[in-house]
């Protein structure tokens, strides 16, 4: 069973380095640097609720790090992974409470995502006029975030329990 965890696993970070490199070929700019659609996340909160948490993070994380080696840059990593880390936090809190749906804990990761980024953006540039772009940016989360919700919710009920 665990072989075939740790397969699918990798089958999953495969598909996460796939999607990132396609998103990094789509020209999505609305005005605000860095905003993305975020496919990737939609393997995250499958994973959250198919798998569990702690597999999400490492895909996460792993994802992140070599998706930015492969297609960005250290100022990408750094701003992938405070938005990411943020975002599965969110999430999975709310997934915990057993409250909310799979479209608002995607939502609540959209949001929490860019204001991860948002923090670390200021931090890093050492100017807080950054935050002028904090309702565009709240505005895409949420966008984002219920794309991304509405697609991972209509993977869940196809997959079958793991």
């Amino acid at each position: 069973m665990k072989r075939e965890h740790t397969a699918m696993l990798g089958v999953c970070m495969a598909l996460a380095l796939i999607l990132s490199y396609i998103e990094s070929l789509i020209p999505f700019y609305f005005g605000v640097p860095g905003m993305k659609l975020g496919l990737c996340n939609c393997l995250v909160v499958i994973l959250i609720y198919r798998i569990g948490t702690k597999e999400a993070l490492v895909l996460n994380i792993g994802r992140i790090l070599l998706s930015g080696f492969l297609f960005g840059n250290a100022f990408s990593i750094i701003y992938s992974l405070s938005g990411g880390i943020l975002s599965w936090l969110c999430m999975t809190l709310l997934k915990k409470t057993k409250r909310f749906s799979v479209y608002a804990v995607s939502i609540a990761g959209g949001f929490s995502h860019n204001i991860g980024q948002l923090i670390v953006a200021a931090v890093v540039v050492e100017n807080y006029n950054i935050f002028f772009y904090a309702p565009a940016l709240m505005i895409a989360g949420v966008v984002t975030g219920a794309l991304i919700g509405i697609l991972s919710a209509e993977i869940i009920k196809r997959l079958p329990a793991m």
